[in-house]
């Protein structure tokens, strides 16, 4: 058996919190998986969490731990080591960091923090679809909608950890409010929530009891124009973000990731229609728009990639 260091993870949203073991090449090794009580009292999200560093402790490989990171839904404060998941609102100012370093499982390792965004990019760039890329942009689009930024080849978080937090930015000056406080945010448009929510409001009816975007997804593919309008529209706002990040920053790719990107071309063809239209300056036309090849498992890998960056080179 070897006896190599491992990386432990852990990936929260508003929809599930999961834990890994993660080898120092990127390889998820193990991997465990709760619902997130999004809508309970914050202390009860913090049980889920410990039943997941619990479960991920009992296995005999937890020994070789070595450091332990968290890709968590944002805003994040990674300088304070703190979380405000816009879509758990039990959890505002959460002391994170210092919570799971205080549970057993967590003692005297390093815990390094980091959006969900930064990780799943920084799971793109180790192993994914901007790997070797000096510029980028990996978005998750999924229960919200997370992104972060390659810049220079390296990954780029920001002083508080949310450089890139595409999905609060806002794209329809007269939208509908948002959670964070803004109104017609990506989010708001492009998230999995946002699309089955238009779809329905629209006229779509789904033939079963499944009413999620990848229902909407299905009756996309299969030729619904209310639910291809959906996408449409989905596809519409995250071009609008993508276009005014290749103005700010001059990125070559971005890459989509997430349970929506699971839609495929009902996404992706308007998505890269829409941004042709909307990055038409010479320095922003051109982004590549590629699908995320690390699926679920971005997160995990992506939290792992941020302890392993926290350790510096050589170890």
């Amino acid at each position: 058996m070897s006896n190599a260091p491992l990386l432990a993870a852990l990936d929260i949203g508003g929809t599930k919190i999961a834990g890994g073991l993660v080898d120092a090449e990127g390889v998820l090794l193990h991997r465990v998986q709760r619902p997130t009580p999004a809508r309970e009292p914050g202390t009860a999200v913090l049980k889920a969490v410990y039943e997941v560093l619990e479960l991920l402790a009992a296995d005999p490989r937890w020994a070789r731990v070595e450091a332990l990171g968290i890709g968590s839904a944002g805003p994040v404060d990674i300088s304070q080591g703190t979380v405000s998941p816009v879509n758990i609102p039990g959890w505002r100012g959460f002391p994170l960091v210092q919570r799971v370093a205080a549970h057993p499982a967590g003692a005297g390792l390093p815990v390094v923090l980091g959006g969900d965004g930064v990780a799943m990019t920084a799971a793109e760039h180790w192993r994914g679809a901007a790997r070797g890329c000096a510029d980028a942009l990996c978005l998750v689009v999924s229960t919200g909608v997370g992104a972060g930024l390659v810049v220079g080849g390296a990954v780029h978080t920001g002083r508080t950890g949310n450089a890139g937090h595409l999905g609060h930015i806002s794209v329809d000056l007269d939208g509908e409010p948002c959670p964070c406080g803004s109104r017609g945010c990506v989010e708001r448009l492009a998230s999995g929530p946002a699309i089955a929510r238009r779809a329905l409001r629209d006229g779509w009816r789904p033939t079963g009891p499944d009413a999620s975007s990848a229902a909407v997804a299905a009756s996309a593919h299969a030729g619904d124009p209310v639910a291809l309008a959906a996408f449409d529209r989905a596809a519409q706002a995250l071009a609008a973000g993508i276009a005014a990040t290749a103005t700010l920053v001059e990125i070559e790719l971005a890459v989509v990731g997430g349970g929506v990107a699971a839609a495929g071309e009902v996404l992706f063809t308007p998505l890269r229609r829409h941004l042709a239209e909307y990055a038409a300056l010479p320095f922003a036309a051109g982004v590549r728009v590629e699908p995320a090849l690390l699926g679920t498992d971005a997160g995990l890998v992506g939290a792992a990639a941020l302890a392993l960056a926290s350790r510096g080179p050589g170890r």
